[in-house]
């Protein structure tokens, strides 16, 4: 007499098997994931680049916004011409928190910059001289000035 079903043998064969795929998918999922946030923050931060810059151009006198935590909503949705019509967020943040934005305090440089993978800021500033100040980690930026020394 043969019966149906399967010994327990065989269901914790199957799985063994189904965690040993869920362990290896996983991690590469977190991989892509993070890819494509990092390509995501990397486009973002050009567009409000140039948003910033054609803010700059039309400004009289010329004048790059203030340091804020909410640039689009504060400078750039309603800036003419329009590049920015919704607030830009940061993938690397939850809660929908903008990028963030520093100007120099001699108003000539800025830095727009993603938290980056860490999900913590290792960027603090700018200086005068278009130095970014902090630490060159994973942060993914624009800035008209010089980057890290």
């Amino acid at each position: 007499m043969h019966r149906k079903g399967f010994t327990l043998i065989e269901l914790l064969v199957v799985i063994s098997v189904i965690a040993i795929l869920i362990g290896i998918a996983v991690p590469r999922f977190k991989g892509m994931q993070d890819e494509a946030n990092t390509s995501k923050a990397n486009a973002e931060t050009r567009v409000l680049q140039t948003a910033v810059e054609s803010y700059y151009m039309h400004q009289t006198p010329n004048a790059y916004p203030a340091s804020v935590t909410t640039l689009c909503a504060a400078y750039l949705n309603d800036a003419s011409p329009n590049i920015v019509s919704d607030e830009l967020t940061d993938p690397f943040r939850s809660g929908g928190v903008e990028y963030n934005y520093i100007r120099s305090n001699n108003g000539r440089y800025y830095v727009i910059f993603s938290y980056g993978p860490d999900g913590a800021a290792d960027i603090t500033g700018i200086g005068d001289d278009g130095v970014l100040a902090g630490t060159d980690d994973d942060d993914l930026y624009a800035t008209n000035g010089t980057g890290f020394d």
